[in-house]
């Protein structure tokens, strides 16, 4: 039971994970990182808790747009970067609250669905909170630093790449859900 709540719970933080990575092109301390990835992790620990309290209701009305609400946050944000990238000076340090609350709130609607699913079928929804939380925290954490070691290769203005980056990860995740 426990293999399968980790196997799951890796998967479910890939997104996180990728979306991380276009984030982390962005300049941030260490402090805004771990407050990033905690922050992340944090919606994918809650979002499978309150899928398995809410019951299997709830997770059929919202089940066809929660694909969808993930990559288009992410696409507005990417947009939003991109615009003011031209309207502006390049960032000292990720300071938008989308980042912190609005992207990985957005994200963790499949975590919603993952936890009624499991609590349907038995699984302890503290242990699957904490589990989820755990790996994408981790996972999170990790594509920062990975994006900020990408955006030192590639020489190009932080907002504007991560801007690209998160749109093309919205065409991604959009891409991924119609299939």
């Amino acid at each position: 039971m426990i293999v399968e709540l980790l196997i799951l719970g890796f998967t479910l933080s890939l997104d996180n994970f990728r979306t991380s990575i276009a984030l982390g092109t962005l300049p941030f301390s260490r402090r805004r990182a771990v407050q990033v990835a905690v922050t992340f992790g944090l919606w994918d620990g809650v979002a499978p808790l309150v899928g398995v309290l809410l019951g299997r209701y709830f997770g059929q009305a919202i089940g066809p747009i929660a694909d969808y609400v993930g990559p288009a946050v992410l696409g507005l944000y990417g947009l939003y970067l991109l615009v003011s990238s031209l309207r502006s000076t390049a960032p000292e340090e990720i300071d938008h609250p989308w980042v912190l609350f609005g992207i990985p709130l957005s994200l963790s609607l499949d975590n919603l669905l993952a936890g009624t699913s499991l609590g349907l079928l038995g699984f302890s929804p503290v242990l699957s909170a904490v589990t989820f939380a755990a790996i994408t925290t981790v996972m999170s954490f990790a594509g920062l630093y990975l994006g900020r070691a990408a955006a030192r290769l590639i020489r190009i203005r932080s907002d504007l790449l991560s801007g690209m980056a998160l749109i093309i990860m919205a065409v991604v995740l959009a891409l991924e859900a119609s299939h």
